[in-house]
């Protein structure tokens, strides 16, 4: 029998290291990776986002991941989803478009792994929540994982070690890939 299709969402506020473990498992189990397409998107922008913007961020979120749902045929590793932008609505604009919570309810996301805040820190120019608002943000996101009341873990550690705190996570709730690690 075939194991059904997996989707992993790799989540957790700004300089946690999700790019880099969404790479990694991605990698090890030589299977889909969708990168961040809000960072790419806020990147290209000549002025501040606006609620449109971010509006069109979950839409091309959404289809990035319908699209990999049809190409492939048993993981998919999301760097970031709807949590994240679910969440930045209310923080910025104090409104959710109507669409976004059932969407996220009906994804069929099957873990999430929420990226702790013990790492350092890193500025750049698309990043806007340090010091305090990290942990603000990490209770925001783990109470939205709560409310939608799907499988979750917290990824804690440093290099390496958050990356194999990642893969143990995955192997938790999906035993049958130990076999697909290289």
């Amino acid at each position: 029998m075939d194991n059904p299709l997996i989707k992993i969402v790799v989540t957790g506020p700004e300089s946690t290291g999700k790019t880099e473990i969404s790479m990694h498992l991605s990698s090890l189990l030589g299977e889909k990776y969708i990168p961040e397409y809000a960072r790419s998107y806020v990147e290209q922008l000549d002025r501040r986002y606006t609620y449109e913007d971010v509006e069109h961020i979950a839409s091309v979120q959404l289809k990035q991941l319908k699209d990999a749902e049809r190409d492939t045929n048993q993981v998919i590793i999301l760097d970031t989803f709807l949590i994240i932008t679910k969440v930045w609505f209310q923080e910025v604009f104090k409104r959710v478009p109507d669409w976004i919570t059932p969407v996220l309810k009906d994804s069929g996301i099957d873990l999430f792994l929420l990226c702790n805040i013990d790492l350092k820190w890193v500025e750049d120019p698309v990043r806007e929540n340090p010091g305090s608002r990290r942990a603000y943000l990490f209770e925001r996101y783990m109470n939205e994982l709560e409310e939608l009341g799907v499988p979750w873990e917290i990824v804690r550690g440093r290099g390496t070690e958050r990356n194999v705190n990642a893969q143990k996570a995955i192997l938790r709730h999906f035993h049958y890939l130990h076999n697909r690690i290289k």
